[in-house]
């Protein structure tokens, strides 16, 4: 669930939970509201949220107990500190929703900016573009399987926001995908060139794109490098193979960049629509992912370009 709001020429949101009536008690104190704005920002255990907001420690666990109960944070880590163990807390959906009455069909509101960019993936409301994603059967010279499906299904749903019906996607493996598919159609790619050989064949054609030699990401506007892992990127351009047709291609160097790539098309869309900061013409991003809660999983990105 999410809150949305319009402000000029930007949307807003954060995410939601719902709360029953009797729980709103639980924020009533201005103290368990400050605890939230911080827990809103990153994992915090007790004794540090005591020391931040320079009250006494029992104070902010009889808070944090009421807060935890009615699932509004949740332990995100534990860590020893001294002998004791403290857990971590994090508020990941830091907005709350009475409802009073059941949910109804709403007209969805877009912003212009947005949907010029995803043209002409979608046109007057219908998918106009073949998905494709890496194969999970081991393929390509490295033999390597995708397990970037789960992405896709991340990108159909969003794609879907801006669509006047729900359609069947057009999805096909990389290894089902062929040249002629490539020249006649739109294309969305998911998958760095390892694990989605679509992505290699247009690969050098790019403004951003990924090294040969060492799959790290390149940026012939920046003259930049990035090697990790977690970098991802996302570039809008046209089909090298037809240039009545369009590329969009959301990946990273591995698993873990494409993820990256893929939390910054749903998080940071509205950046992704402004272009590269070098060119804004040019609508290549690229990103960086973040593990802020660490527990091993990208949740968050930072934008490199």
């Amino acid at each position: 669930m999410f809150v949305v709001e319009k402000k000029k020429n930007e949307m807003l949101s954060l995410p939601a939970q719902e709360i029953r009536a009797e729980h709103a008690k639980s924020f009533s104190s201005e103290l368990a509201i400050r605890i939230m704005r911080l827990l809103a920002k990153k994992p915090m255990y007790p004794l540090e949220l005591a020391r931040e907001l320079k009250v006494h420690e029992q104070k902010i666990y009889y808070h944090v107990r009421n807060l935890e109960r009615i699932n509004a944070i949740k332990v995100v880590k534990l860590e020893e500190h001294k002998g004791a163990v403290a857990k971590y807390y994090f508020a990941d959906r830091p907005a709350f929703v009475i409802k009073l009455k059941d949910m109804v069909p709403s007209q969805k509101i877009q912003l212009k900016s947005e949907s010029l960019f995803l043209e002409p993936f979608i046109r007057d409301g219908q998918l106009n573009a073949l998905i494709v994603v890496g194969s999970p059967d081991p393929h390509g010279p490295e033999k390597a399987r995708s397990r970037d499906g789960y992405y896709g299904m991340d990108l159909a749903l969003f794609l879907g926001t801006f669509l006047n019906y729900v359609p069947n996607f057009y999805v096909k493996l990389d290894t089902e995908t062929t040249d002629d598919d490539i020249r006649k159609n739109n294309i969305i790619l998911i998958g760095g060139p390892i694990v989605n050989r679509v992505t290699e064949k247009v690969n050098s054609r790019l403004p951003v794109r990924f090294d040969s030699n060492s799959w790290s990401i390149k940026s012939a506007l920046s003259a930049k490098s990035y090697p990790a892992d977690e970098a991802g990127l996302v570039v809008k351009a046209k089909n090298p193979f037809n240039a009545e047709k369009s590329i969009l291609l959301v990946a990273g160097k591995r698993y873990s960049g494409t993820r990256a790539a893929i939390i910054a098309f749903l998080k940071n869309f509205k950046s992704i629509t402004e272009g590269n900061i070098h060119n804004r013409k040019i609508k290549a991003k690229v990103f960086e992912g973040v593990d802020l809660d660490s527990d091993g999983i990208i949740d968050a990105v930072e934008e490199r370009e």
